[in-house]
């Protein structure tokens, strides 16, 4: 399974929501980076995804987007084989 990066802060709903589907697809560890708690890491996250919301969730090399990104793209089949990979 690939690594799974995931850009949060303390009080998003958005990103508890994603950490959970993501456990329930048999992810079991989950890299967290906090940008509350570091600036450079948010600018880090803004250049590599041209976001600024949180969650940003990247797949090995795969920037997947956020929450509603996430839900998508498993509900249109392509969450399974980036596991898998």
């Amino acid at each position: 399974m690939p690594s799974v990066r995931m850009y949060t802060t303390a009080v998003c709903p958005y990103c508890v929501r994603a950490k959970q589907f993501l456990k329930s697809k048999g992810v079991e560890f989950i890299e967290e980076v906090r940008v509350d708690l570091d600036p450079q890491a948010r600018d880090t996250m803004m250049q590599s995804t041209g976001r600024r919301t949180v969650p940003q969730i990247f797949i090995g090399d795969t920037h997947v987007g956020g929450c509603d990104d996430l839900l998508a793209l498993d509900a249109s089949g392509g969450l399974a084989p980036l596991l898998a990979a």
